[in-house]
C-alpha cells in the first residue's frame, strides 16, 4: 500500500476527519520525507474548522507554523546541553536564584524532579517573568520523585538566558535552528498572540507568551530537520540529552532531558507530546530503524494523537 493511503487510512481509523487540520510528517534515513497535510484551520472558539477563501490559508501544510506547545522542552533542554558541554553550565549547580526554597539543581529542572508545580496560579500574566515571580515553594523535596513540570522548565529557559548571556531565542536561533535548518522554528514572546503568518488557535485560549515549557512555533518540515539533528548528532549532545535522569536516590526514570524514553515495538524510542487548548502536538524518534514521526493537529480537544501514533508506528516498524 502506499505510504500516502497508509498515512490517510492511519488518520481516518483514529477518528480524524478529512476537514480536521491535521499534519503528518514521516522522516526515514535516506529515503524523501513522506507527509500528509489536510484539513482547513479553525475558526471561532468553538474548535468548528472552516476553509479559509484567503490564497494560501486554506489548511496547513509541512510548511505552516504551528505553535508546539511542550516540544519546545527538548529544545531548551539542547541548549542547556550544549552549555554544560562547553563548561559553562554545571547540572549541579543551584538554581536558588529563581526558587528560593529547597535545594533545587539544574539537573531537577531537566528531569521534572525539582518539586516545583505543574501550573502555577496566574492572575492573566502568562510570560516567563509572570511564572518566575508567582513561585513561592515546592510540592515535595526535590529529587525525591517525579513530577512534570511546566514551571520547572520556564526556570531552566532563564538559567540557559543567564548562562548564555543573552536571551533563549536568541542562542537557540545561533546553535540549533540556524545550523540545522530550522529557518521557520522560532520562539516567540509577543507582543501579538503568535509570529505573522503562523496558524491561528482557539483566539479564547492564546499561547502562552511564556518560554520553556512552550513558546516555540515550528513547522513540521523543520521538526523532521529537528529530529535528523538528533540522530545524526550535529550537534554533539545526542548522547547527553538521550541519557534518562535519576532520583537523588539512584532510582532510575525514562525522561531524559527533555524527552520521555520508551520502547515501541521493540525498538528505544524518544518521544514528547504538546497540548495547548485547542492543539495536539506530538515527535517520536526511533534512531535504530531511521524513523522519524510528526503530527501537527488543529481544533483538535482530544487524545486522537495517541491512537494516531500507535497505528502508525505499528504499520511503519513492522
Amino acid at each position: 500500500m502506499p505510504l500516502a493511503v497508509t498515512l490517510a487510512h492511519a488518520a481516518t481509523s483514529a477518528g480524524y476527519t478529512r476537514d480536521d487540520p491535521l499534519v503528518i510528517a514521516i522522516g526515514r534515513a535516506g529515503r524523501r520525507p513522506a507527509h500528509l497535510a489536510r484539513g482547513c484551520f479553525p475558526a471561532g472558539t468553538s474548535g468548528v474548522v472552516a476553509c479559509s477563501t484567503e490564497p494560501g490559508r486554506g489548511g496547513p501544510t509541512t510548511g505552516t507554523q504551528i505553535y508546539v506547545a511542550s516540544l519546545a522542552k527538548q529544545v531548551v533542554a539542547a541548549c542547556a546541553a550544549l552549555l554544560v558541554r562547553d563548561r559553562m553550565l554545571d547540572v549541579e549547580a543551584s538554581v536558588g536564584q529563581w526558587v528560593p526554597t529547597g535545594d533545587v539543581r539544574v539537573r531537577h529542572l531537566i528531569h521534572h524532579t525539582s518539586g516545583l508545580p505543574m501550573e502555577l496560579p496566574l492572575t492573566g500574566d502568562r510570560t516567563s517573568d509572570g511564572i518566575l515571580a508567582a513561585i513561592d515553594g515546592l510540592e515535595f523535596p526535590a529529587g525525591t520523585r517525579w513530577s512534570y513540570s511546566n514551571a520547572g522548565y520556564v526556570v531552566l529557559a532563564e538559567v540557559v538566558s543567564r548562562t548564555a548571556g543573552m536571551p533563549l531565542a536568541d542562542f537557540a536561533r545561533w546553535r540549533i535552528f540556524e545550523p540545522l535548518g530550522m529557518a521557520d522554528t522560532r520562539f516567540w514572546t509577543g507582543p501579538g498572540a503568535g509570529p505573522p503568518g503562523a496558524a491561528p488557535l482557539d483566539p479564547a485560549h492564546p499561547a502562552p507568551l511564556s518560554i520553556g515549557d512552550g513558546g516555540l512555533w515550528s513547522t513540521a518540515a523543520d521538526l523532521l530537520r529537528w529530529a535528523d539533528g538528533l540522530n545524526t548528532d550535529r550537534l554533539g549532545v545526542t548522547e547527553l540529552v538521550q541519557t534518562p535522569g535519576t532520583l537523588d536516590d539512584g532510582t532510575p526514570l525514562d525522561y531524559a532531558w527533555g524527552m520521555g524514553v520508551r520502547t515501541r515495538l521493540g525498538r528505544q524510542a524518544y518521544q514528547h507530546g504538546g497540548s495547548w487548548a485547542d492543539l495536539r502536538a506530538m515527535l517520536v524518534r526511533v534512531p535504530e530503524e531511521g524513523l522519524d514521526l510528526v503530527v501537527l493537529a488543529l481544533a483538535d480537544r482530544t487524545e486522537r494523537r495517541t491512537a494516531l501514533i500507535d497505528r502508525l508506528l505499528q504499520v511503519l516498524l513492522s
